[in-house]
């Protein structure tokens, strides 16, 4: 048998901690839009203490592939995991065993780990919800894991419905998780920030000049239709179809 499913590659390919941190504050909807809204963890991927974290989670992944209800290689990854990475664990899903618990969310934390996610079940939520430090996952249970292995570290994984490569970028907030890979970073962030600009200065235009606003949103809308324009009617529904 081959040592595959059964490896921890002990490096990666880290971005340079500048370009991480201009994803800072971005909204991740600002960040997907800008790569074709194709790359966002599915929503059972939940913040499992959203009024605790920070609200912005950003960092570098490390990744962990685990067999179901198995924790070991969960383990293996928290004492390799540097200061502002993020521990992104391809659980498969399950439901029926927890792949770790407040005691490794507090030591995670306390090595400046930037977040947790899980495609698989935590525990210990009453003490998870107390942190700072984001925590996300598929979902809860009791139920304790198995440490027997095998499992992978630094190998790409599927999570939450995205492919996750060792040193991706990833953004979460209370909306969810998008991925951005190392090599599109650059011009990623620089794109999102300009979006971002653009909507602060809708909001300012909604607060300065609601009526300009709203002519404008009317123009764009009538645009959207393309020839596919609707039948208006100025009558209710009730005077036509039961009158």
């Amino acid at each position: 048998m081959t040592k595959i499913g059964n490896r921890v590659f002990t490096k990666i390919q880290r971005p340079d901690p500048a370009l991480v941190q201009k994803f800072a504050g971005l909204p991740s909807s600002n960040i997907n839009d800008e790569m074709n809204r194709l790359f966002c963890m599915h929503s059972y991927m939940r913040l499992l203490n959203p009024e605790t974290a920070n609200p912005s989670m950003v960092g570098t992944a490390v990744t962990v592939r685990a067999p179901i209800g198995d924790n070991l290689f969960f383990h293996q990854a928290l004492d390799l995991a540097q200061p502002g990475d993020i521990i992104v664990v391809d659980g498969a899903s399950g439901n029926n065993r927890s792949l770790a618990g407040e005691i490794m969310m507090r030591f995670a934390q306390n090595k400046g780990i930037a977040g947790i996610v899980v495609d698989g079940c935590l525990r210990d939520l009453d003490g998870i919800q107390q942190l700072a430090m984001p925590v996300y996952a598929a979902g809860v249970t009791p139920q304790g894991p198995w440490k027997f292995g095998p499992g992978e570290v630094n190998t790409p994984i599927a999570c939450g419905g995205q492919v996750v490569f060792p040193g991706d970028i990833l953004v979460g907030d209370r909306d969810g998780i998008v991925v951005v890979r190392r090599q599109d970073a650059e011009e990623v962030a620089d794109t999102a920030i300009r979006k971002k600009a653009d909507e602060d200065k809708t909001f300012a235009l909604m607060k300065s000049d609601l009526a300009a606003y709203a002519e404008r949103h009317i123009s764009t809308t009538q645009k959207r239709f393309q020839g596919r324009e609707p039948e208006y009617i100025d009558a209710n529904y009730a005077d036509r179809y039961q009158g």
